[in-house]
Formats: structure tokens, C-alpha cells, sequence
């Protein structure tokens, strides 16, 4: 297929490899140092739960989940989806992109238009817009699988034989068949022309990229960053894991004892960010850590050393301690490995006394999305006091601490929260929040 006259935007995979055997950091591995913190202006996700802040806090109280049973996608041999559990977007195959939108048709971009139109995302973005200026107002996305589900169609569609075969003329859309699909869709959506990344290091993106956005914005180039992550249902990721063995049969079960594996779900999510004003109550990005253990291409590190050093670094720039965090919104995929690691980090690095939970048993694994969706719900920890327990779990895993909290959601006043992001080859990133 001939790309006349179309180049890609960048597309940055913001990995740093380390090389650390040892189960904990060696005597020269410096700390860093705390960091000038970030205001998050306005924030929002739209999930299986529903569309925007109120639908996600209302079920995370009600513990209502967003799974289903399988309906989607493409069909096993006998003629049936694939028997597992997933957290679908309601409403999105009848939301097609406004006609000026039409060349960036797809799943993915159709999703972040809906969560875009929530909790007045659009709506902060343009004051931002008019404050700074369109050159200075950056956009950071993460993604996994992009717009994936749109290329699949368009080779089941192609036309022709042999070598002659083609895209149809609907398909014959390149900007929408690479990664940064997402990206180049919200640019033009928005009218920024600052700085437009697209973070593609598999279930940490959405993470990385309040980490980007920090760099931007402490280099000087951008004074406000749109952050966040869009991944949908497609064939590649459904019948992808199940290759890997890592999908359920039944809902997932994280950190349970007899946990089998991940329900793989779609949401997008998006924050604003800014200089800190120190303004009271404030909502803050005040830490990220970033780590590459690289111990094997799907398996995390056995001893978490990866999932431990970005928990710590992200503290360190918090210029917090581990008995200071509230609540840890934990990756906690339930599939036996990375539950497991998690577990053993959690346990080697917090007092009992933090709640923490994984709320994949309400949305699913977004996969570059989870990021994002996990930070929302720890900014609602800080906003609203909710701390949820772990849906769907019952019997702790035995190398679970007393951290890893299952049905006993708590609501208290929360000072600092955390989220974990776990990528495939030990791409780890943590960020710590905070009210001011």
C-alpha cells in the first residue's frame, strides 16, 4: 500500500534498561532527587464502567464490574467469540467520528473522541490552549495496540490476489495503520502544535506519560501537557494472550490463590497538566519512577527487582516515604507470575498499614490505557477518600502482606496515592499523587 504524500508522526518508546542482577539496588545507584511537582487541571476515563469520573466512583462503591461475558471480536473455529471475560466500551460501534474526522475512522480514535467529551476535558484543553498558546501546549498518549483492529479489517478485506492484493479504497487510510494514530488524531482534533509523542512500551504507556509530559514541561517545552492512553478489543489482543495462556475462562481474580489469568478489557482516559501552584487541595503529580528490569520478553523479574526500583524512585522524587502512601492502586493483572512479583515487591517495600488494591476486576486489563485508568482512580482516592478493595478476589494469595486489601474497601482521608504500571520486558513505571 503506497503512502503518498503521508508521514508518520515520532513515536517514542521512553525505555531505560537496566542492567541490576542483585535482588536490591547496589550501594551507587543514587536516589533521585524530589522534583518540582505538576498540577493536574482536569481529569477523566471512560471504561466498562461508563463515561467519566461519576460512572467510575459510583461502581467502584457500588462493586459493580464491567465484565461480561465475551461478545466481541472475531469467532473461534466452532463459530463462537472466545470464552473469556471482557470489559466493553457500551456504545461505540454507533459513535462514528464527526465527518471532518472521517480519515481517522477506527476503534481506538472513536474511543478517544467519547472520552474526550467527559468531565470538560475539551473544554480545559482550549482555556489551556488560550492561556499558553497552541505552540506551547504538548500532547503525551499512550497506546498498545493503536488502532490494530482497523488493519485487521483491512486485510480480511483485501482486494486482488497474490502480490496484486490491496487495501480498499475505505481502508486506504495510512495515518490510521501505525502507533501514533492516536496522537496525530487528538493533534488535529485539538489544534495543539506543541509537541505530540505517542508512548508505546505495552501496559506501562499510559503511565510513562506523566513522566514525559514532566520532562517537556521542566525543559521548557511546553508549559501544558494533555496526558493520557486509549487501547481497544481486537483480535490481536484477545487470541494474542490466549497464545500467551494468560487469559480466563471466568473473571479475573487478582492476587487470589486461584487466580488463572487476566480479562482483558478497552478504555481512554486523559489528564491536563501544569506548573504547580501550591494552591490548596490542589491535585498533584509529585513523583514517577521508570524501570527496565529486561529479564524476558513477557515474564516479569522473579524478585520484582524492576517493579521495587520503580516504586523507589518514584517515592524518592515524591520526596515521601513508603509509610506515607495511603493507597497503591497496584497493576495486579492476576495472572499467577505478575501477581505474584508484585506481591513480593509490595511486601519487601510498605509498612501493613497501606491499602492496597488492584481494580482490573472492575475495568479488565486496558493494556496502554491501564495507565491512565488507574491514575484516575487514584486521583478519586485523594478527591473523594474512596479506597477500593479488590473485586472478585476471596482467598489471598499466601505471598500476599497484609497490604493487598480484597474486600475491605475503606474510605479515609488520603494525603498521597500511588499506581503501578507493569510492561511486558519489565517496563515498570510508578507515579505518586498528592493533594496539596
Amino acid at each position: 500500500m503506497r503512502a503518498a504524500g503521508y508521514t508518520a508522526g515520532p513515536v517514542l518508546t521512553d525505555v531505560r534498561v537496566s542492567t541490576l542482577s542483585p535482588p536490591t539496588p547496589p550501594p551507587h545507584h543514587a536516589s533521585p532527587a524530589p522534583i518540582r511537582p505538576l498540577a493536574v487541571r482536569a481529569y477523566t476515563a471512560t471504561t466498562a464502567l461508563g463515561r467519566g469520573r461519576d460512572a467510575q466512583i459510583d461502581a467502584l462503591r457500588a462493586g459493580r464490574s464491567g465484565l461480561r461475558r465475551n461478545d466481541f471480536g472475531p469467532v473461534c473455529g466452532d463459530g463462537t467469540p472466545l470464552p473469556c471475560w471482557v470489559g466493553r466500551v457500551d456504545g461505540l460501534e454507533a459513535s462514528p467520528l464527526p465527518a471532518e474526522f472521517a480519515v481517522w475512522e477506527c476503534r481506538n480514535n472513536r474511543l478517544a473522541w467519547l472520552a474526550l467529551q467527559q468531565d470538560g476535558m475539551r473544554e480545559a484543553l482550549a482555556a489551556a490552549i488560550d492561556r499558553h498558546g497552541a505552540e506551547r501546549v504538548a500532547i503525551v498518549v499512550g497506546t498498545s495496540t493503536a488502532s490494530i483492529g482497523e488493519t485487521e479489517d483491512a486485510y480480511l478485506g483485501l482486494e486482488g490476489a497474490d502480490e496484486a492484493a490491496c487495501f480498499s479504497e475505505a481502508m486506504a487510510r495510512p495515518q490510521v495503520h501505525t502507533v501514533h494514530s492516536l496522537g496525530g488524531f487528538l493533534q488535529q482534533l485539538s489544534g495543539v502544535r506543541g509537541p505530540c509523542v505517542t508512548v508505546a512500551t505495552a501496559c506501562s504507556s499510559s503511565a510513562k506519560v506523566f513522566a514525559q509530559a514532566w520532562r517537556l514541561i521542566e525543559t521548557d517545552q511546553a508549559d501544558a501537557v494533555l496526558v493520557g492512553g486509549v487501547d481497544t478489543l481486537c483480535g490481536s489482543v484477545l487470541y494474542g494472550f490466549n497464545a500467551l495462556q494468560l487469559v480466563a475462562p471466568e473473571p479475573c481474580r487478582p492476587f487470589d490463590a486461584t487466580r488463572v489469568g487476566l480479562s482483558l478489557g478497552e478504555a481512554g482516559g486523559f489528564a491536563l497538566v501544569e506548573r504547580a501552584s501550591g494552591a490548596a487541595n490542589e491535585l498533584q503529580l509529585r513523583g514517577f519512577g521508570e524501570s527496565s528490569d529486561a529479564h524476558h520478553m513477557s515474564a516479569p523479574h522473579p524478585e520484582g527487582l524492576g517493579a521495587q526500583q520503580s516504586m523507589r524512585e518514584a517515592l524518592a522524587r515524591a520526596g515521601i516515604g513508603p509509610g506515607d502512601v495511603d493507597y497503591l492502586n497496584l497493576h495486579g493483572t492476576a495472572t499467577p507470575a505478575n501477581d505474584r512479583v508484585e506481591a513480593l515487591a509490595v511486601a519487601a517495600l510498605f509498612p501493613d498499614t497501606l491499602h492496597a488494591s488492584s481494580t482490573k476486576g472492575w475495568t479488565g486489563h486496558t493494556l496502554g490505557a491501564a495507565g491512565i485508568v488507574e491514575s484516575v482512580f487514584a486521583l478519586l482516592a485523594l478527591e473523594h477518600g474512596e479506597l477500593p478493595g479488590t473485586l472478585g478476589s476471596a482467598t489471598p494469595d499466601p505471598v500476599c502482606g497484609p497490604q493487598i486489601r480484597f474486600d475491605n474497601a475503606q474510605r479515609a482521608h488520603a494525603r498521597y496515592a500511588m499506581n503501578n504500571s507493569f510492561g511486558f520486558g519489565g517496563n515498570n513505571c510508578s507515579l505518586v499523587f498528592a493533594r496539596a
